[in-house]
């Protein structure tokens, strides 16, 4: 309400948002519920219905081919060490920011949130410019027979720099709100700091860490951007599955093509139900405190 403007005496302001008439507010469900069906329903059943197009037994061909299944355990091992790596920074991160202050905590902020604000192909330039044969640490590494850039070790780099901001942005608010009271009650105590992690701030970020963890996976798995980058796009050897899309669509493989982008979208989907359970989990959380 603007200021200087007074509610009408005994009207409940939340409640005047309810008094809309009901065409209007039967037109703005309409026109998200379109939003919807137009951007997100109809997307996915077009991935789907073109990956079943030529039935089960080529769906299931296209999934088995070696390349294919070289690309699905890449994906697999990326996410399966970047996001555990993720996780133990975004709780370091979050726990220094909200329990403590120290000088650069600002800076430290800021620079969590810079993967939101970077290209992911510029992220992936700047492990070349780093790792690469003609990059700064180029040489000695390959002196060493050490290989980053257009290999394993490459793209898990670039997908932790673009995933590790969910975890910590995630528990940052959640332990600010919660205050450090019950962490300094339970050392009183003469719990250790570890204890007290384990027993008292655990418990009460579970359900926003693992929200992290969902959005910072999800990401993992998808991202193409910085991983085309630091690749190479060696099949069979360093494609994940959204390059391996790429490569199967732009060689006019188009069946194979929607069968394994059909295993993102469905990633999606199963991310889009965790994600509505942890919220909702959330929300009985806040309402039960």
């Amino acid at each position: 309400m603007h200021p200087g403007v007074l509610a009408p005496k005994g009207r409940n302001p939340a409640a005047a948002g309810q008094s809309e008439p009901l065409a209007i507010r039967l037109l703005l469900v309409t026109v998200v519920l379109c939003f919807l069906a137009v951007f997100l329903v109809v997307p996915l059943v077009s991935v789907f219905s073109q990956a079943l197009a030529k039935g089960w037994e080529a769906y299931l061909a296209s999934l088995y081919e070696p390349d294919t299944r070289i690309a699905i355990r890449l994906t697999l091992l990326t996410a399966a060490i970047s996001v555990p790596l993720n996780l133990l920074f975004g709780i370091a991160a979050a726990w220094a920011i909200a329990k403590f202050d120290f000088p650069g905590k600002s800076l430290l902020v800021t620079l969590i949130d810079l993967p939101f604000s970077v290209s992911p192909v510029i992220s992936g330039l700047i492990y070349v410019l780093l790792f690469g044969l003609q990059g700064w640490l180029g040489p000695w590494l390959s002196a060493h027979g050490i290989k980053i850039i257009f290999a394993v070790p490459g793209i898990v780099l670039a997908t932790i720099f673009v995933t590790f901001p969910f975890v910590a942005r995630e528990l940052i608010p959640l332990m600010e709100a919660q205050g450090k009271e019950e962490e300094e009650a339970a050392l009183v105590l003469g719990a250790s700091g570890f204890t007290t992690f384990r027993r008292v701030t655990l418990p009460n970020i579970k359900w926003g860490l693992l929200y992290g963890v969902i959005l910072s996976n999800a990401r993992a798995m998808g991202e193409f951007g910085a991983v085309s980058v630091v690749s190479g796009h060696i099949r069979g050897a360093t494609n994940t599955i959204p390059l391996q899309v790429e490569i199967l669509y732009n060689d006019y493989n188009y069946a194979a093509a929607f069968a394994v982008a059909s295993l993102l979208a469905f990633l999606a989907v199963v991310t889009l139900v965790a994600k509505s359970f942890v919220e909702w989990r959330i929300r009985e959380n806040s309402s039960c405190g």
